[in-house]
């Protein structure tokens, strides 16, 4: 299979070394929109550089979109129109209009699409979901999420991703509803400014918390952090009648116990979200090389996708205005 690969940045970069990787991927044309980079990149893999993204989704089977995320829905419409299947880096677009315009175009075009939520493919959600599925956990009653990173972004990064809601709380949006199955109808959410300036300068924050209802009235809480001196720090925690699982809790964990003679867990903290999730990454590659081959079904579509944008956006404008807000009321 002949892949078209667009963004090659950071993450962009790492998911090429994969998509490159796949037994079943015979060829990679790599575009950027900083040409040297992907020249550099390309180079490095040991695949083609091309210089537009036309030239990228010319002559493939599939194309995997890791641009900025203001290029997105224009990427995947184009893709859509050219009768390729799609992987995309989460978010779809930056608001919800993007997003629906994108649903509206891969719905129209037929082409199979698979979005960027790679905790689904994460050992330890997968476990949950399975414990909350079977009813191991019993009538499950709360939940806790935390997305800490280590170290902010780069402050150029900032004003343009969206805020920590959509940037960054949309993985723990997505993972709550796969868990659990459940949708989420009101959110509160709020922040605080503790660090760099760019942050309330963009209208963002670099400390966030939230409490989310589901629509079966059980009740999940949110914490985050661009500071998180400890390390990199993911974790889910699902609390039922019959017992609790904690995602993310292993020797790896950025966490020390203040009790005495506890030296769980004794690890090293992970820094970065490519260390912490590297099997899931690869493992989401390989579910779109068979998704692309028409071998499997989506395991996350755009409209999944659109209705995790939903709760980031209900957060982004509670946070604002200071207030609860129902998700039905972002999504007229």
């Amino acid at each position: 299979m002949r892949v078209g690969f667009v963004g090659v940045g950071r993450i962009g970069a790492a998911h090429a070394q994969v998509v490159r990787d796949h037994p079943a991927v015979t060829a990679v044309r790599v575009a950027d929109a900083d040409p040297v980079r992907a020249g550099k990149v390309a180079a490095e893999l040991g695949v083609e550089a091309v210089a537009t993204p036309a030239e990228a989704f010319t002559d493939v089977d599939a194309v995997v979109i890791a641009a900025a995320t203001s290029a997105h829905a224009e990427l995947m419409i184009a893709a859509a129109e050219a009768g390729l299947p799609v992987f995309c880096e989460k978010p779809v677009a930056p608001d919800v209009a993007g997003t629906r315009a994108v649903l509206a175009a891969v719905e129209a075009a037929g082409v199979a699409t698979q979005i960027g939520f790679q905790r689904r493919f994460d050992a330890g959600y997968t476990a949950a979901r399975e414990a909350v599925r079977t009813g191991a956990l019993g009538e499950v009653r709360r939940l806790h999420l935390i997305t800490a990173d280590a170290e902010p972004p780069h402050p150029s990064y900032v004003p343009t991703s969206g805020g920590i809601y959509r940037d960054c709380h949309i993985h723990d949006f997505d993972i709550l509803r796969w868990v659990t199955g459940r949708e989420v109808t009101t959110v509160y959410a709020t922040g605080a400014n503790r660090g760099a300036e760019v942050f309330a300068a963009s209208g963002d924050v670099d400390e966030s918390a939230a409490v989310l209802t589901l629509d079966d009235g059980t009740l999940a809480t949110l914490q985050g952090s661009r500071y998180n001196g400890a390390g990199y720090d993911v974790r889910m925690e699902v609390a039922g009648t019959a017992g609790t699982h904690v995602v993310g809790l292993d020797e790896h964990a950025a966490l020390t116990s203040a009790e005495p003679g506890v030296t769980f867990p004794g690890g090293t903290p992970f820094r970065e979200f490519w260390s912490r999730f590297r099997p899931a990454y690869e493992a989401e590659i390989a579910a779109f090389v068979d998704v692309a081959r028409g071998e499997r079904e989506s395991p996350c579509t755009v409209a999944d996708a659109l209705e995790s944008f939903y709760v980031a956006e209900a957060a982004t404008l509670s946070r604002t205005e200071g207030r609860v807000v129902r998700i039905a009321e972002v999504k007229v």
